[in-house]
């Protein structure tokens, strides 16, 4: 956002988070006043053929009030916009997408190569078959899936519907062993409902993950009394329960993590259901956990 003469950068939180992302500053420069564009920061390596970073990457940074120098060099970042809200002070989110995005690219023309800028690029798309195409190879361009919009929307703030969707990759998936149990908050205090799960690394089960939901009421209760029958040591209100139930965790991403013992870590993780059918010796391994690392690159 450019207002007189003063530049700043909101989340979508409404958290002012400028001071954060100081290479994006020089923006104030390149843009004219009044104008106010929706986007996305990356993390994204450097140079003119740079691709976007993990998420993992950016998160470094969101937490900081101030970014030390190794950072900010360690984790460039660029403004990925997408949309235009205001352009020279006006308005302009009634008007259509397709007007919207063509202002864009006019302001983009005055930025120079080098800068931390980019527009995202449309997709075009001649039919369903076509577009389920596309989304199936976002993985290897390192997103969650597409974003349909219709040409002749206006700006919708929030999560409205209607004219815009997100149609993400189906999640990934593995069957991990339950080997930590903690009591839940609010109305489920009295209910196991968070876990840690493992995975196989030879005859070793290798901490991966916590999922807290994605179970009915039902099976957290269940689930419950077999934690009070089978727990071998508490730490506090964490208990350790013998390594026998199985659950499919599902994610929407998985990145390389040198802080877990695992090695790895994984984004918006839950659980899927729970694998009555499967022993824990059957559960998966953790190098196929990281098989899965490799295929999302």
């Amino acid at each position: 956002m450019l207002r007189g003469g003063r530049f700043t950068l909101w989340s979508r939180g409404e958290e002012l988070v400028t001071d954060r992302f100081p290479e994006l500053a020089e923006l104030a420069d390149r843009l004219p006043d009044g104008t106010v564009i929706d986007g996305e920061i990356l993390a994204f390596s450097a140079g003119d053929s740079g691709a976007p970073l993990p998420f993992a990457a950016l998160q470094k940074r969101i937490g900081r009030k101030a970014v030390p120098k190794k950072l900010l060099a360690e984790t460039p970042v660029i403004l990925m916009a997408y949309d235009l809200l205001e352009e020279a002070g006006r308005d302009i989110r009634s008007e259509p997408l397709a007007t919207r995005q063509a202002a864009l690219r006019r302001l983009a023309q005055a930025v120079p190569v080098g800068a931390p800028f980019r527009l995202s690029p449309p997709l075009p798309f001649a039919d369903w078959p076509d577009l389920a195409a596309l989304r199936a190879g976002a993985s290897a361009a390192g997103a969650e899936g597409v974003m349909i919009k219709r040409l002749a929307s206006p700006y919708h703030a929030g999560r409205k519907r209607g004219d815009w969707w997100k149609w993400k990759l189906d999640p990934m998936t593995f069957d991990a062993v339950m080997v930590y149990a903690q009591a839940g908050h609010g109305r489920r205090a009295n209910l196991y409902t968070d876990f840690t799960f493992a995975l196989w690394q030879g005859d070793e089960l290798v901490p991966v993950t916590k999922a807290y939901s994605g179970l009915t009421d039902a099976e957290f209760a269940e689930i419950t009394a077999w934690v009070r029958k089978n727990t071998l040591e508490r730490f506090g209100p964490v208990r350790r329960v013998t390594p026998e139930l199985v659950f499919e965790i599902a994610f929407e991403g998985i990145q390389d993590s040198p802080r877990h013992k695992s090695g790895i870590a994984l984004r918006f993780p839950r659980m899927l259901r729970w694998r009555r059918d499967k022993p824990a010796a059957e559960a998966d391994t953790l190098e196929r956990a990281r098989d899965l690392l490799t295929a999302r690159r």
